[in-house]
C-alpha cells in the first residue's frame, strides 16, 4: 500500500470515528405532537431533560400523516443521527424495515418489540398502573359506575382497560364500568371533542369517576369531567394539575424514563439493545399524587392503593395482561 493510499484510509477511518463521536441523539414523535399534554409530551420531556443534563442537542420530527413515518426514519439515519428513538407502537412495521438497512445506527421504540439486533424495545406494564387508578376510582364512586375512553381500539388500549376494570372491581365489587373506544383509526388519538362527547354520554349514564388511555382526545375527556362536576383520571403523563380538584390522579406511564436512559445510555456507550420492561416495580408506571388531588385522596384510599402496588410488586396481586390472554376475566 502507498503512502498516499495509508493517508487517505486514516483520514478516512478519523472521519468515520469523529461522525459516530458527534452522532446526535433523535426522537420521532406519534401523530398527535409533542404537545398532547400526554404520551408524546412525556417523550418529550425525557429527551429535555438529557438536553438540560448534558449541555447537548438533539433532533427532532413530529408528524403530520401515517406515510412519512419511513420517510422520517431514513431521513435522520442518513443524517447520521443515533440513537433515534420513536414514540409509539405504530412505528414497529416501519422500523423492522428500516433497522436492518442501517445496521450501525441504534433505534429504540417504546411500545412495541421489533426483534432486530440494532433496536431496544421498551415496554410497560400499563394493566399494573390502571389497577391502581381503578382501585382508587372504585373507593371515590359514589354511584357505583365508572367510565374508561380509550383513543384508537388496539390490544395496547384494552390492557388498560382491563387492569382498570380488576382495580375497580377490587375495591367495589357491584361496581360498573362503562367502556368506549374513540376509534379504529390514529386519529383516535387527536380528538378532543369526541373525547368530551364520549364522556357526557358516560357521566348521563351515571359515571362519577372517568379515566382516559386516549392521548390528545383525553383532554377533551377531563375537560367534560371538570365541567360536569364528576372526576377524570389522567394517563401517560402527570395530569392532575389541568384541572385541579376535579382530576382523582393520574395513571403514570414513564415514557420520559425510556427515552432520557435511551440518550444517556447511548452518551456514555451503554446503549443495549433487545428488550427492556419497565414495570412497577422498576417505576416504570404508577399513580400521582400531589398538592393538585391531595384533598381526594383520603388516607384509607391512599393506603390502600400502597398496600396493593406492594402486592402487586411482590406478586401477591396478579393483574391479568390483555396482551397475553385477550379474555379480560373482570369485565
Amino acid at each position: 500500500m502507498s503512502l498516499m493510499k495509508k493517508f487517505f484510509g486514516a483520514a478516512a477511518a478519523l472521519a468515520v470515528s469523529a461522525s459516530a463521536a458527534m452522532a446526535e441523539p433523535a426522537i420521532i414523535f406519534d401523530l398527535g405532537g409533542k404537545f398532547d399534554k400526554s404520551f408524546n409530551e412525556m417523550a418529550y420531556t425525557g429527551a429535555e431533560r438529557w438536553a438540560k443534563e448534558t449541555g447537548k442537542k438533539y433532533r427532532e420530527l413530529e408528524l403530520q400523516s401515517e406515510a412519512q413515518r419511513e420517510q422520517a426514519l431514513r431521513r435522520l439515519a442518513e443524517a447520521g443521527a443515533s440513537p433515534i428513538v420513536v414514540v409509539g407502537f405504530a412505528y414497529a412495521s416501519t422500523l423492522e424495515q428500516v433497522a436492518p438497512d442501517y445496521p450501525d445506527t441504534k433505534f429504540a421504540i417504546i411500545d412495541m418489540v421489533v426483534d432486530q439486533p440494532n433496536v431496544r424495545s421498551v415496554v410497560f406494564t400499563e394493566h399494573e398502573g390502571s389497577y391502581l387508578v381503578g382501585l382508587l376510582a372504585g373507593k371515590a364512586t359514589k354511584t357505583g359506575t365508572v367510565g374508561f375512553v380509550g383513543g384508537m381500539d388496539i390490544p395496547l388500549i384494552r390492557r388498560f382497560a382491563c387492569g382498570y376494570v380488576q382495580g375497580v372491581k377490587a375495591a367495589r365489587p357491584d361496581a360498573k364500568v362503562i367502556q368506549n373506544m374513540t376509534g379504529t383509526t390514529p386519529s383516535a388519538w387527536n380528538d378532543p371533542v369526541k373525547g368530551a362527547e364520549l364522556a357526557k354520554a358516560q357521566i348521563a349514564q351515571g359515571a362519577d369517576v372517568i379515566y382516559h388511555a386516549a392521548g390528545g382526545t383525553g383532554v377533551g375527556v377531563l375537560q367534560a369531567a371538570a365541567d360536569a362536576g364528576v372526576l377524570g383520571i389522567g394517563v401517560d403523563a402527570n395530569q392532575n394539575h389541568l384541572h385541579p380538584g376535579h382530576v382523582l390522579t393520574s395513571m403514570m406511564k414513564r415514557v420520559d424514563n425510556a427515552v432520557y436512559a435511551a440518550f444517556k445510555d447511548a452518551d456514555d456507550g451503554e446503549f443495549e439493545t433487545g428488550l427492556k420492561v419497565m414495570d412497577l416495580a422498576a417505576g416504570g408506571v404508577d399513580w400521582a399524587y400531589d398538592d393538585n388531588n391531595a384533598a381526594l385522596i383520603t388516607p384509607e384510599m391512599k393506603a390502600a392503593v400502597e398496600e396493593a402496588k406492594a402486592k402487586i410488586i411482590a406478586g401477591e396481586i396478579k393483574v391479568h395482561d390483555y396482551m397475553a390472554d385477550s379474555t379480560c376475566p373482570v369485565n
